[in-house]
């Protein structure tokens, strides 16, 4: 059976591939965070060079940053995934989150 695969077994129950779904699963909530991760990212350097934060402001912003994507970089570790994991395809609208 492949990776994620679901399908019906003899006695009439259906067979799930439990880690499959489980990394899936955590592909789908890690791509919903890291596209939130992202977005908070751009909204920060927005404000940062618009000048209206103190530095200390400055300071907390990009630990917390910085915590976020460690948090991150550990969490797809856990799943086996790799940042490319997290970048749905749109077909015509292109990927979900921008590419470095």
């Amino acid at each position: 059976m492949n990776e994620g695969e679901i399908r019906p077994a003899r006695t009439g129950r259906v067979e799930v591939d439990q880690g499959g779904v489980e990394r899936g699963l955590a592909s789908l909530v890690l791509t919903i965070i890291e596209l939130l991760r992202q977005l908070m990212e751009r909204q920060a350097l927005r404000r940062v060079d618009q000048g209206d934060l103190t530095d200390e402001q400055v300071e907390r912003i990009g630990v917390t940053l910085m915590a976020l994507e460690e948090q991150m970089a550990e969490l797809r570790e856990h799943f086996g995934l790799d940042p490319e994991d997290l970048n749905l395809d749109l077909g015509p609208l292109g990927p979900l989150l921008p590419r470095p």
